[in-house]
């Protein structure tokens, strides 16, 4: 699947921009009727023209678990949902999700049921949510499903702090590290080096080396620090491309040191998404839909999209995920078990319960692993600078040695 830019026009006559999941423009067309609005444009969209929210911060799923968790006790206290709408508006802190809540109540006022009026602002509100509410309205549930939309935002709030748990160590180590090498080569190497100038020592090759960089440093680091930035856009931007996307997706799932954490990773969230939307009563179709938008990993993410298809024609669950090599023996056995009783959401949920904790281990996993890699890597890039500052020092000793 790839992104693609839009621009259309809503019930309403307003012209909307914004940007949309699909494997082709028709079918981001197709889409985009379902939702109600008139595609004028529909192009792939790149870092240059995907959606910026300016002044301000779009909804993270922990202001989504804190509206829906508070929502479902305003509406079970007997308040309108227009009413409740508002008070949630006046004590939501991010503006942008506040603007968002207003112009919901708004709508509903117009006359549009809340699932419709949410489906307006789907750069705010996640179609899983959305699809969320038009059950709960239709089965008369609407609390119970935000609920349960309170606690799957929760749990993705969780899981997405595990990864970041996961990734923090090691990108605040490299900086540490990227930082003292350069303090070294600017300020360490030219000063030791100033006390040899005047000494008749011949400089090891490793010296004369590091002395060359710390040198290239000093005279063109206005042109390394560009090099570095146009490498940054270029890796945002090809990382963003269905070609980034497949590349780092197969690594990631090839490379041993990651491969069981997004495994992992993405069974829980395939879990957990199919669990709350089962039990809201949405079809495996609209389910695996939903929940091939909120899966990270490219691959996976076809996987599932793949699975929604065969699906369709009446294939079970289990089996194109068997097919996709890219799920665990255990999810494909507990799902088949799930189908076979006809208990799946109890079955998903289970799965979900298992693989959250499994993410756990192999974020624990992932950092045991890490820390001593880094840690060398760090120790040999020191080493080689401290080296390097030893060397003609060793050189004049041996020299004084000899006299």
């Amino acid at each position: 699947m790839a992104a693609y830019a839009y621009t259309a026009i809503d019930k309403t006559g307003k012209s909307k921009r914004g940007t949309i999941d699909a494997v082709s423009p028709d079918r981001a067309m197709v889409a985009l009727k379902a939702e109600g609005l008139t595609p004028t444009e529909v192009h792939e969209a790149s870092i240059f023209n995907q959606e910026v929210t300016i002044g301000g911060k779009k909804t993270s799923d922990k202001d989504l678990a804190l509206f829906c968790n508070q929502f479902s006790s305003i509406l079970l206290a007997g308040v309108p949902a227009v009413e409740a709408l508002g008070m949630l508006a006046e004590q939501t802190e991010n503006k942008v999700f506040a603007k968002a809540i207003v112009e919901t109540k708004t709508n509903i006022e117009k006359g549009e049921s809340l699932g419709n009026a949410m489906a307006m602002r789907r750069d705010i509100y996640p179609p899983m949510l959305v699809s969320m509410v038009k059950a709960g309205e239709a089965s008369g549930s609407l609390e119970i499903s935000l609920q349960r939309m309170g606690t799957q935002f929760e749990k993705d709030t969780q899981l997405k702090n595990t990864i970041k748990k996961a990734l923090t160590y090691p990108i605040i180590v490299v900086i540490v590290m990227i930082a003292v090498i350069v303090l070294l080569l600017v300020k360490v190497i030219p000063t030791f080096m100033d006390i040899f100038k005047d000494m008749d020592v011949e400089m090891p090759k490793l010296t004369m080396a590091v002395v060359h960089i710390s040198d290239a440093f000093k005279k063109y680091w206005y042109i390394i620090a560009g090099i570095a930035v146009i490498a940054m856009i270029a890796w945002k931007a090809w990382s963003a491309s269905m070609a980034g996307k497949l590349a780092i997706g197969k690594f990631t799932l090839w490379c041993p040191l990651t491969k069981n954490f997004v495994v992992k990773t993405g069974s829980a969230r395939l879990a957990r998404t199919l669990a709350t939307l089962s039990a809201a009563g949405l079809s495996i179709v609209d389910s695996l839909e939903i929940v091939s938008k909120t899966m990270s990993n490219i691959i996976m993410k076809m996987a599932v999209t793949d699975a929604k298809e065969e699906v369709k024609k009446g294939m079970p669950l289990s089996e194109p995920l068997r097919r996709s090599g890219v799920f665990p023996a255990m999810m494909i056995h507990m799902t088949k078990i799930g189908e076979n009783t006809g208990d799946m959401e109890g079955m998903l949920t289970k799965m979900a319960e298992y693989y959250e904790e499994e993410v756990e281990l192999a974020t624990q996993q992932l950092l045991s692993m890490l820390e001593p890699i880094i840690t060398i890597v760090m120790a040999g890039c020191v080493a080689v600078v401290i080296g390097a500052v030893f060397g003609p020092m060793l050189a004049m000793y041996e020299g004084l040695d000899s006299l």
